[in-house]
């Protein structure tokens, strides 16, 4: 089975659930720039945290498929599993920020970070397990730190979070530092695949 079905329904599942979280930003009671941030600041941000999340899974699953050769049904499998976590962003989105931040939603948010990282692990290591040794994909991916840097991090924040006492006290502050940080690890453009997808360019060209 050719990869493009999957890769288009995998898209449309990603743009109905960043769909869901615009939609659920509340609109300001009053016209001005205060009644915007009393209501909706906090708000934003936490969408913001949350989209650059499914941007950072839709762009490195876009990639993977680049290098995947057939899809089997193992395939398919692991990649609803993956869809099913990142479905939950919504909702753990909005729990996060309709409590102001309080100690279980966070928890709650950060064990859907780390649920959809092991989710997309187990993606890349069925697609892997389908291929040949040496297939592009095994090769591309090598040590995989950035794979490995991620779940430690969401249970670091996790941990964090369940020492807090009340709303964006100082471990909540921690817990978010671990989720931003990761996601600003992954913003760093990952050369690995795309090295084996674009020719070398010549010296000096």
């Amino acid at each position: 089975m050719p990869t493009s079905r999957l890769e288009a329904f995998s898209d449309g599942v990603l743009a109905i659930i960043i769909t869901i979280m615009v939609l659920g930003l509340r609109v300001p009671a009053g016209n001005d720039l205060a009644a915007l941030w009393h209501t909706t600041a906090g708000q934003m941000l936490t969408y913001l945290l949350s989209f650059v999340y499914v941007g950072i899974y839709w762009n490195n699953h876009h990639h993977v498929f680049q290098l995947t050769e057939r899809v089997t049904g193992g395939v398919l499998w692991a990649n609803l599993h993956l869809l099913f976590w990142l479905s939950l962003f919504p909702f753990s989105t909005a729990w996060m920020d309709s409590t102001h931040f309080s100690r279980v939603p966070v928890i709650a948010f950060g064990l859907n970070l780390l649920t959809a990282a092991v989710a997309y692990f187990v993606l890349q290591r069925v697609i892997v397990r389908n291929e040949p040794e040496g297939g592009p994909l095994r090769t591309a991916l090598g040590r995989d730190l950035k794979g490995w840097f991620s779940p430690l991090a969401y249970v670091g924040g996790i941990v964090a979070a369940s020492f807090s006492r009340s709303g964006l006290d100082g471990p909540i502050w921690v817990a978010l530092g671990f989720y931003v940080a990761v996601a600003l690890v992954w913003l760093v453009p990952d050369r690995r695949i795309e090295r084996l997808l674009l020719p070398e360019r010549p010296a000096g060209a």
